[in-house]
Order: C-alpha cells, then structure tokens, then sequence
C-alpha cells in the first residue's frame, strides 16, 4: 500500500539487569536523513517488557502517522506480529496455547493500538552482531538498566 505516509526506520532494544531487575530500552528513529534517539528505563522489570517498551515510545513518538519498518532482535516482540501469535492470543481471550493468561497484555494492548494507527513492517534482527544500529540501541539499554542498580 502506498499513501502519503512518511517513511520512518526504526530500531529498538531492551536490556535487564537480571530478569526482573533493573532494565532499560533504547530507540534510534530515522526519517529523511534525520535521526532521534529515545532511552528510559525501569527500576523492576524485564528484558520483554524493555524490549516492547522500546518499541511503544518510538511509535508514540511520531507526530503523525508513518509507514514504520521496525527493527529488534527480540523473537518475543516480532514474531508475535509476524506470526499472528497476537490474532490467536485474541481470539482466546488473551489466553495462550496452555490455556495460560498472556503476559504483559498491558504492552500488547498498546502496541496493538499503536499498530492501528501506523502501517508497521516487523523485522528481526540478529542481537550483538554486526547492525550499528541495534548495537547503539543496545548501549543505551544497558546505559538506563544500570542507572536502576542498587536502588
């Protein structure tokens, strides 16, 4: 589909010291040449919730909305776009295959509304690898996550 859309790139990550613990996330959002990064974190949490967190203050961040490729290296957070796992988990009630309410609804709830509003392509990327940018997400997660230690 095209439209008017603004084309945006976005890459996320999320970190934990410990799981729960202390964690932070990290976002890089690209648009014409411009870029914006966004980081916060949390004093108990964990790297899921970090990992999805990062993903809603990037898309919370557009004025307007985009035509957002977004990239993570979290399996949890793409793969329940790309391979309907939200569809089914709705259909069940918020209830997973075991019959077991789902976690972190409260962040699936939002990234389902954030998802109606813009046209999102879900895109897994590898973690502690090669990509710049889910490398520079990636500081600034353990960056927020170590602020959190020892309160």
């Amino acid at each position: 589909m095209t439209d008017n859309r603004s084309q945006v790139t976005i890459y996320t990550d999320g970190a934990c010291s410990g799981n729960p613990g202390p964690g932070g996330w990290g976002a890089v959002l690209m648009w014409q040449g411009e870029e914006r990064t966004l980081q916060g974190g949390e004093k108990e949490t964990t790297n899921n919730r970090m990992e999805m967190m990062a993903a809603i203050k990037a898309l919370q961040a557009l004025k307007r909305p985009c035509q957002v490729a977004l990239y993570s290296d979290s399996a949890y957070l793409i793969n329940a776009f790309s391979q309907g796992w939200l569809v089914k988990w709705q259909k069940n009630g918020w209830l997973t295959s075991k019959k077991e309410p789902v976690e972190n609804q409260d962040l699936w709830r939002q990234l389902l509304e954030l998802a109606q509003t813009h046209e999102i392509s879900w895109h897994k990327v590898k973690g502690h690898s090669d990509n710049p940018y889910n490398n520079r997400c990636d500081a600034m997660a353990v960056e927020e996550a170590a602020k959190y230690k020892g309160l």
